[in-house]
């Protein structure tokens, strides 16, 4: 059975970058239609379950104003329905888990409710059209433009062909670059090709980061181990040659020593360990890593528990790519059953503090994923394919030590701006961590811009950038900005005919995309400040 739909902007892949691009698209009163795997739109913030990973200067600039205003509407959600201390309930930038990779920890589910009350006056108007679940399987194309795409819902096969003006791919590993015939890249580059001092001798398609599929938990009383899996005994004894120990353990490379080193689990502890992210990743101890309730943000009693995001080093799956390969469901499946091992090995073999092994009351809550069987809807996926752009962002470009220089990386015709090192986890390769210091740097338009499809937009993590720079590029709030300045981007296509090609390559028109984009609250720029 097929249908058929038409608009003026199809978004295909309901991510973080695809809800920001889909506001800034229908606040400009366009038409749009956005398709979606998983039940949750938000992608790394939500069906994957991940708190945001942010710059140490997000409460006073460098994020746009609609990301800001998904902040601050996470933090109402806590203030008008959760029974908050008085000193967390006045507390400006509450943190409602106090977790140390982000100033803003919270359940992916409030982020879902904040990201459904921010479309939803437009889903009752009829402007804004969601499908889901959908996967794209097929487009059509002419001399460079892409008429339709069909999608197809996974469980029935029933599909639906889109018909639009204007196509973004908010995938999480840009499902439509192969399927439009657009110009792409994947994995690790050559050196030679791209000059960057970390890149690879030989490039290498398959060599991408590390997916995984990340759990929540909180501990309660009873047991509640789950059954011991079949595959237990393999993963008990994987070890990665540079690990130091098996990946069921608490050791991990430091990524930037590359020294094993081993970190804690301290339960439910009574105080918090802090430190200047800058200089302390955070990660030492894994419970308050990614906390995302933190009991004494709440009246005394309400929680029995902390409750936990568990997205750890031991959890990358390095077995292989789930891109361009006929092993994608393999490798998924995999990627879950070694989460789902660490799971077991926590609740039956961990070492504790105390000296004992194992902490049995530790609980998967899968009420808090959406899930029955206690992981994210879906894995954490962050390398995807990457569009031939008229710009490519290159190590050189963003690094301290190659660039000399650690104030803000400018480029030209800059749409937005982003700040985190060079971050890489260790790869389906056999790489180990790849961390590099990085300037706070800007987002070029070339870079949402394919060499040659006119009417296909990147909006997610699949920009012009590397394999090594997209471990800078890939977080929360760029992909959010990536996101709103390529719907800013289509809506002025629409209105002034032109495309994108033409926008990037005229000076005019790219003054007055930047003129539209302050307007929105995005920042094109950073003040002198200096990276880490």
């Amino acid at each position: 059975m097929t249908g058929t739909v038409t608009t003026e902007v199809a978004i295909i892949g309901g991510g973080l970058g695809s809800v920001a691009a889909a506001l800034a698209l229908l606040q400009r009163g366009r038409r749009v239609v956005m398709t979606e795997e998983y039940d949750w739109l938000g992608g790394q913030l939500t069906s994957q379950a991940v708190p945001p990973d942010e710059h140490i200067w997000v409460e006073q600039f460098g994020v746009t104003a609609r990301y800001r205003a998904l902040r601050d509407g996470i933090r109402r959600y806590y203030r008008d329905h959760y029974p908050l201390t008085v000193a967390a309930r006045t507390d400006r930038e509450l943190n409602p888990g106090r977790g140390r990779v982000s100033r803003l920890c919270h359940e992916p589910r409030v982020a879902d409710a904040v990201i459904t009350g921010l479309l939803a006056p437009y889903r009752s108007t009829g402007r804004l059209t969601v499908l889901q679940p959908r996967v794209p399987i097929a487009a059509e194309v002419t001399d460079g433009v892409v008429r339709t795409v069909t999608v197809a819902d996974p469980r029935t096969g029933a599909e639906t062909v889109i018909s639009a003006e204007f196509f973004l791919d908010g995938t999480e590993t840009g499902e439509l670059l192969p399927l439009t015939g657009t110009e792409y890249v994947v994995g690790a580059e050559a050196r030679a090709d791209t000059g960057e001092p970390s890149a690879a001798e030989v490039a290498d398609p398959g060599n991408v980061q590390s997916i995984a599929w990340c759990f929540v938990f909180d501990h309660a009383a009873g047991d509640h181990t789950i059954d011991r899996p079949d595959d237990y005994d393999f993963w008990r004894s994987f070890e990665l040659p540079f690990w130091g120990a098996p990946m069921l353990s608490f050791t991990a490379p430091n990524p930037r020593t590359l020294e094993p080193e081993e970190r804690t689990m301290n339960v439910n502890p009574v105080a918090d360990v802090t430190g200047d992210p800058r200089f302390d990743a955070g990660d030492r101890d894994l419970w308050q890593f990614r906390r995302i309730a933190a009991r004494q943000n709440f009246a005394d009693g309400f929680y029995d528990s902390d409750i936990v995001l568990a997205n750890w080093p031991q959890l990358d799956y390095v077995g292989g790519s789930i891109i361009d390969t006929g092993d994608r469901a393999a490798h998924l499946l995999a990627a879950k059953a070694q989460s789902r091992a660490y799971v077991y090995w926590l609740q039956t073999e961990a070492p504790r503090p105390d000296g004992g092994r194992g902490w049995p009351g530790l609980r998967l809550r899968g009420d808090l994923v959406g899930t029955a069987d206690g992981f994210a809807q879906a894995p954490y996926i962050r390398e995807s394919r990457r569009i031939r752009a008229l710009t490519t962002i290159r190590e050189q470009d963003i690094s301290i030590k190659a660039r000399g220089y650690d104030g803000p990386a400018r480029f030209d015709a800059s749409v937005g701006v982003g700040m985190y090192r060079i971050d890489l986890h260790p790869s389906t390769g056999g790489d180990n961590y790849i961390d590099v210091e990085c300037a706070p740097f800007e987002i070029p338009l070339g870079a949402l811009v394919p060499v040659a499809t006119q009417n296909l937009v990147p909006a997610a993590k699949n920009i012009g950038t590397t394999h090594i720079t997209n471990g800078a590029y890939r977080l929360h709030p760029v992909e959010w900005n990536i996101g709103e300045s390529a719907g800013e981007l289509v809506a002025y296509c629409l209105e002034s005919g032109l495309s994108p090609q033409q926008i990037a390559t005229g000076d005019a028109f790219v003054d007055r995309l930047q003129r539209r984009l302050t307007e929105a609250g995005v920042e094109l720029h950073w003040p002198e400040i200096a990276g880490y």
